[in-house]
């Protein structure tokens, strides 16, 4: 299918403060001379923020990241994904035409977009407010027929199910995602067959429809403000200016295996009779390994918890019952604590954890308490649904 921009364009482009701010970040995490592997997550963030993709957009976009024009273009037109055309200022509606979703009636919610929106796809509606297309499978076949609008999924779908939904958006009412039936998730709309018991009993809605209602920017255009900037890549001292490892901690295991590779070496040359007693190779591993070690350094600890109560380390990933008893052995008690570790306290961390080399740095410890410290516990509870640090 042909793309071409479209016909109206306005007179220029620029991202909010904060989603500059977001774009730059970015652009961080590929090295010098690869800044144009952000080009794509850039172009969305646009689109969020205006709802479509605009020639200025565009030209703004391939500016920030040093790419000619028509390289952007060439993204651009060929991810269907980006809108090229305006699109409503309240909602775009995908409805999903693939098997699936055509069996159990798509044909239907189509028929109501072509009625209460535009008779074609990509246009606008008399008062601007809404648009729609046909897509193609969204991943949601078990609840068919299905669409999308904005960031969330709208499942089990009817024509008057759907007709109600562009009503309430109208109106400016926030929508529930999900399941228009009452199901729970994707599981059976007859009602479950096994797992009858749930211990304890279980939330009201499934994550990605509690998170939604929570936030409720399901169809909002995104300034950047609506969550604090994460850029996990930077923090702590491990990220060089370019986003890429400076010196990434080495774990005990690691360490280990440098030094008997060194030894291993040295022990070969020597029984060999050479007049060098530790190959290049080996003596730049010992090097190495030896670095590793002088760089790590052991974290501040606390003879005791502040007032007496420490914080519930367990919040943190990987973080169990084993691994907090091993920190309060070694002074640690409170996320703060963690959250000011540095390389190398990470390295030190890593090398020392009884029984748990590496975790602290494999499961990014620091980052998590980080987040904690500065956003609330609520807040990364909540993140961490989505692995979201």
């Amino acid at each position: 299918m042909l793309r071409r921009l479209h016909a109206t364009q306005p007179d220029s482009f620029a991202f909010t403060p904060a989603n500059r701010a977001w774009a730059e970040a970015q652009i961080t995490k590929y090295p010098a001379g690869r800044q144009a592997s952000a080009v794509i997550p850039l172009l969305f963030r646009a689109q969020e923020q205006e709802g479509w993709l605009s020639k200025p957009a565009i030209e703004h976009v391939a500016d920030l990241l040093d790419m000619p024009y028509i390289r952007v273009l060439e993204v651009a037109s060929f991810y269907f994904m980006f809108q090229l055309q305006p699109t409503g200022s309240v909602a775009h509606i995908q409805v999903c035409g693939t098997t699936s979703c055509m069996i159990m009636g798509s044909e239907n919610l189509m028929s109501v977009c072509k009625r209460k929106i535009s008779a074609q796809p990509h246009a606008l509606s008399a008062d601007g407010k809404f648009s729609w297309e046909e897509v193609e499978c969204l991943g949601a076949c078990a609840n068919a027929p299905m669409a999308q609008i904005g960031k969330d999924y709208y499942e089990d779908l009817t024509e008057a199910g759907l007709e109600r939904l562009i009503d309430d958006l109208a109106a400016g009412k926030t929508l529930v995602p999900g399941s228009q039936i009452g199901r729970f998730g994707a599981e059976p709309a007859t009602g479950l067959t096994s797992c009858t018991a749930t211990p304890g009993g279980r939330e009201a809605q499934n994550g990605s429809v509690a998170r939604a209602v929570a936030v409720g920017d399901g169809t909002r255009r995104i300034d950047g403000t609506e969550v604090r900037l994460s850029a996990p890549w930077q923090v702590s001292g491990q990220m060089g200016a370019i986003g890429l490892m400076s010196a990434r901690p080495r774990s005990a295991v690691q360490q280990q295996a440098a030094a008997e590779a060194a030894k291993a070496a040295a022990t070969a040359d020597l029984a060999g009779g050479t007049s060098t007693p530790v190959a290049p190779a080996a003596g730049a591993a010992a090097k190495a390994a030896q670095t590793a070690e002088t760089a790590a350094q052991k974290p501040l600890a606390l003879a005791a918890a502040r007032d007496g109560k420490a914080d519930d380390l367990q919040k943190i990933e990987s973080i169990g019952p084993a691994i907090e008893a091993l920190l309060h052995d070694l002074g640690i008690f409170h996320f703060d604590q963690i959250a000011a570790w540095g390389v190398a306290e990470i390295a030190w961390m890593d090398g020392n954890l009884k029984g748990f080399p590496g975790r602290a740095s494999g499961d990014r410890w620091v980052v998590q308490a980080q987040i904690i410290v500065e956003e609330g516990l609520d807040r990364f509870l909540e993140r961490a649904k989505t692995n979201s640090y």
